[in-house]
């Protein structure tokens, strides 16, 4: 059965597919025992678009758990006429990953490392397996797999394969081409093909493709192959007689337009135990750019290039640079080999025949990383360096190496031209540049969109040049082949696809009889439902619709757990593309606008956000800033507000307001929570889960067991002190132990130390359940209370780091008063207090710690000065990543306690269990000492009293 597409009345409409109802896909996809399928608004709405600018709303989107399902997937597809479209990491940004019908999600189960084989320098993956798995399976052997994105924490082997994948070492590695040993796979005819050097395929497919390359050879030889970065279209090359008619590496690069990948051997390289990176600094990139010839002289593993535009984005995040030689456009060469005096050799050569302005050879590893993750950040910070949102679409272009520097000027031009800008960046060794670009998608902005997608394409050409250099055509260049390619190529493309898929079924509207650039463009669709936020988002100019849509899709929030970063906790609990980060903006994106997930009201919305910690790692560890918890407390205000809520947010998030109504008789309330049946009550009616421990209320207050005499209820005292301390209502209520030594810390130093004794709460727990009316009244009062503090000019000190951060943050964005602003940079934690007054430090010499920074600490607040006064004071420290998966409320509500424990599992209680007898726990948040105390007995403390411990 043919799939047709009927073409869009307009050019910027999405085209439309006839084909089956969902009712009989899953019926059909059933029959073959296939279950973990699934039709329903939330899973539509995660899978509508990759991290391109294109979205195609599937039918329907199917997990198969082994081959045998995969083949029944595509069995199912032929039966019933179902277009079927392969995603991997959901990370492509041509475009490639969406379409109609059924998507078909590999990672979930298709995801082993089968076998990795020393002796062959060899490994055998399922389509699904992840990138940095291979990577780590290879380790031990001393291998790696050569290509490496800069998606490698969660880009998949499949994917890599479907767009001939790269990366930044490419140059010296190779292509994922390049590395496929053997390929099998089912095509869109039902034929299943087997394909290596050692027995090339056979079978009708094997025998029309050779046909068609050999009806005109000598058009193959001289307009394929001709530069390695030459990805567009397919590489008829490999089906060449001298080449060995290779149908497996044909299949690279086909954008899953042909076939279906079940399995794959991939050659691994022996990675050299030594880098050293060599860092070049020249007037322009463009410059840079054309000093790239004379370097490949040298046996460089890497070439990349960018420019100042991007490393001065990266400061502005506030994330720490590197120091780089003098210019304003670099180079980043690095060599391998097997001792530093080698690579030495090496890299003073490169940095002698280079023609920089000033070089610098880095040998430290922890730096070298610091440097190359601006380039791995490159795409996220590139789309929000500009003046206007920019996006993907003209995305990796490549020339021969030798034409690059004249490219990229000519490139600047064009971007002149047509009013636009972009900040280029790339794979320069290779050719290839990547730029995102500041389109606007209003009916005169596409109309620019297209033309300088043709008028680039047409001077890309001249340069003998690929539209794709790694990333494939996808939705965002199939249209542009026929002005890279002539008329017969183009011929042999479509006879290539006519005999893998002859019913166009595979990915359709990609490379072959292709859908108008122009079409079904994410970032043009109206935001019908759009709601103004009372939470304001200063970044965002006060728009949920244009926040939510900082998401491009890049994926970060579902890569592995990696060391100092907290996104995303509960993805890596659950592994579900609904708990993860931008799973949660593609389901807002559709809310706002209205036309799938019907409003922020939508149960998808909630099932989406339901898992979410509010832990604000997003908002820090994204590459675009999405900032997560900021919406779903917003999401939550507009969908209750002045409705009735959930239990959790009348009991856990008013908890403030109860424990000072609990305050005058908390010893009594401790007593009688010890006996099990009024805990099981209490629990019950506070909406928390029965296996989780109710915390301790302290018998007495932090500002009732502060003499009078140390505590303040006005600033304008006669006397001011060194330090102000803020009771916030944890520390008040919970833990004044922690104050209390923190004075002792203070005044052991000679410093006049008082605690405020006015009530001002943060409103915290309002806010993240989305009561945001009242937080903002509850701020206000709170701003006016502590404004005359933070103008007398004397730090005032925050124990707890979620009410402090609620201070730097949320408060900002609450209310207008310019006092909040004044009350922020007032706040200090403990860490930068004592760095400011430069407290004499204790001796931690022989003190082992493993330290949580609390999610809201790492993400807002920052822990750097923590970590700088631990190891001044001598402490060995390891610093534990991710969240504790308490945060507030989340881990004690009923429905989250499986959830919060395997949050946990994931970095904290490891570590933990790693820890030699006597390490002391370092945890300076509430939340993070009540999860250890439940999950694993064991006490931890607030940096302040380990200060005091060691006085």
């Amino acid at each position: 059965m043919t799939t047709t597409p009927t073409r869009p009345a307009r050019p910027d409409e999405p085209t439309s597919y006839d084909g089956p109802a969902a009712t009989e896909v899953l019926a059909a996809l059933r029959r073959r025992g296939i279950t973990d399928v699934d039709d329903s608004t939330l899973t539509r709405a995660l899978y509508s678009t990759d991290a391109s600018i294109y979205r195609l709303v599937p039918t329907a989107v199917v997990r198969p758990r082994d081959v045998d399902e995969l083949l029944g997937v595509a069995e199912t597809s032929r039966e019933i006429g179902v277009p079927l479209t392969m995603r991997g990491a959901g990370t492509s940004i041509a475009g490639n990953a969406v379409g109609p019908g059924l998507v078909v999600d590999t990672a979930r189960h298709l995801n082993r490392v089968l076998s990795v084989d020393p002796e062959t320098s060899s490994a055998v993956v399922e389509p699904g397996a992840v990138h940095a798995v291979l990577q780590k399976a290879a380790a031990p052997h001393g291998l790696r797999f050569g290509p490496d994105p800069s998606t490698h924490t969660r880009c998949t082997i499949g994917g890599m394969i479907g767009n001939n994948a790269c990366g930044s070492r490419a140059l010296g590695y190779g292509r994922t081409v390049d590395t496929v040993r053997s390929l099998t796979a089912v095509l869109g005819t039902g034929e299943v093909v087997t394909s290596s050097a050692d027995a090339p395929a056979g079978g009708p497919a094997a025998t029309a493709l050779a046909a068609v390359v050999d009806a005109d050879l000598a058009h193959v030889r001289t307009h394929f192959g001709r530069f390695t970065r030459q990805v567009s279209g397919y590489s008829l090359e490999h089906l060449l007689p001298e080449n060995g008619r290779r149908l497996d590496k044909f299949l690279v690069g086909s954008e899953g337009t042909l076939g279906l990948v079940t399995r794959a051997e991939v050659a691994l390289v022996r990675d050299a135990p030594v880098r050293t990176l060599v860092v070049l600094g020249y007037p322009s990139m463009a410059e840079a750019a054309d000093a790239v010839p004379a370097l490949l002289a040298h046996p460089l593993v890497a070439c990349e290039g960018l420019d100042a535009r991007i490393v001065d984005c990266v400061r502005r995040a506030g994330k720490a640079v590197p120091d780089l030689p003098r210019g304003a456009g670099w180079l980043f060469a690095e060599v391998t080999g097997e001792t530093e005096a080698e690579t030495t050799a090496v890299a003073e050569a490169v940095a002698r025949s280079a023609g920089a302005l000033e070089s610098r050879v880095v040998h430290d590893a922890a730096e070298s990383a610091a440097l190359w993750r601006i380039r791995e950040d490159g795409a996220g910070l590139a789309a929000r360096s500009l003046s206007r949102p920019a996006h993907s679409g003209w995305e990796d272009a490549a020339v021969p190496p030798e034409h690059l520097g004249a490219w990229l000027r000519d490139f600047d031009a064009l971007l002149e031209a047509h009013d636009l800008d972009g900040v280029p960046y790339g794979h320069f060794g290779d050719g290839c540049v990547h730029v995102r670009i500041d389109f606007t998608f209003d009916e005169a902005g596409r109309r620019t969109f297209r033309s300088f997608l043709e008028d680039s394409a047409d001077a890309l050409r001249g340069y003998g040049g690929s539209l794709s250099g790694e990333h494939g055509d996808g939705r965002a260049r199939s249209e542009l082949l026929g002005r890279m390619y002539d008329a017969e190529s183009m011929r042999m493309f479509a006879a290539a696809k006519a005999v893998c898929d002859p019913d166009n079924l595979l990915n359709p509207g990609v490379l072959v009889d292709p859908d108008p650039m122009d079409a079904s463009l994410r970032p043009g669709r109206p935001r019908h439902r759009e709601p103004l936020p009372l939470l304001r988002m200063t970044h965002d100019a006060g728009s949920l619709g244009t926040a939510v849509n900082r998401c491009t899709g890049v994926g970060k929030c579902v890569a592995g757990p990696t060391p100092g970063t907290v996104m995303c906790p509960s993805w890596q609990a659950t592994r579900d593309e609904k708990d993860s980060t931008r799973g949660r903006a593609r389901v807002l994106q559709e809310a706002v606008d209205g036309t799938l997930v019907a409003g922020l009201a939508d149960p998808a919305v909630h099932e989406a956000l339901d898992l979410c910690l509010s832990c604000k790692g997003c908002s820090r560890d994204c590459p675009t800033g999405v900032d997560m918890a900021t919406y779903k407390s917003e999401a939550l205000h507009q969908t209750y507000d002045g409705r009735r809520r959930p239990l959790s947010h009348y009991t856990l998030g008013r908890l403030p307001l109860w424990t000072r109504l609990a305050a005058p008789v908390a010893p009594a309330l401790n007593a009688a929570l010890r006996l099990g049946p009024v805990a099981r009550l209490a629990k019950a009616t506070a909406g928390i889960d029965q296996r989780r421990e109710v915390p301790r209320f302290a018998s007495r207050t932090l500002r009732r067991s502060t003499p009078a005499g140390s505590r303040a209820t006005s600033a304008t005292a006669p006397t001011r002190p060194d330090v102000w301390i803020w009771a916030d209502s944890f520390t008040d209520h919970f833990l004044p132990q922690t104050a209390q030594a923190a004075i002792r810390v203070l005044e052991a130093a000679g410093l006049t130390v008082r605690v405020i004794d006015e009530k001002a709460c943060c409103g915290l727990t309002w806010i993240t359940t989305g009561q945001l009316t009242t937080a903002r009244r509850i701020v206000q009062r709170t701003v006016a209370t502590l404004a005359p503090y933070a103008d007398s000019g004397v730090p005032i000190l925050g124990l707890e780091p979620s009410c402090l951060a609620a201070l730097r943050t949320d408060a900002v964005e609450l209310t207008d008063d310019p006092a909040a602003r004044r009350v922020a940079d007032a706040m200090v934690t403990f860490a930068e207090l004592a760095t400011r007054l430069d407290l004499p430090v204790p001796d931690l010499s022989g003190v082992t710690v493993v330290a949580q920074p609390h999610c809201h600490q790492a993400s807002v607040l920052g822990w750097a000065a923590d970590q700088a006064l631990l190891e001044k004071a001598g402490a060995d420290v390891t610093r534990v990543g991710g969240c504790c998966g308490l945060a507030g409320n989340f881990g004690v509500e009923k429905g989250h306690y499986e959830v919060s424990v395997a949050v946990a599992e994931t970095q904290l209680l490891p570590a933990v269990r790693a820890a030699a007898p006597g390490t002391v726990v370092l945890a300076d948040g509430m939340s993070c000492r009540l999860q250890l105390d439940d999950l694993a007995d064991v006490p931890a403390v607030h940096l302040a009293e380990l200060w005091a411990q060691h006085l």
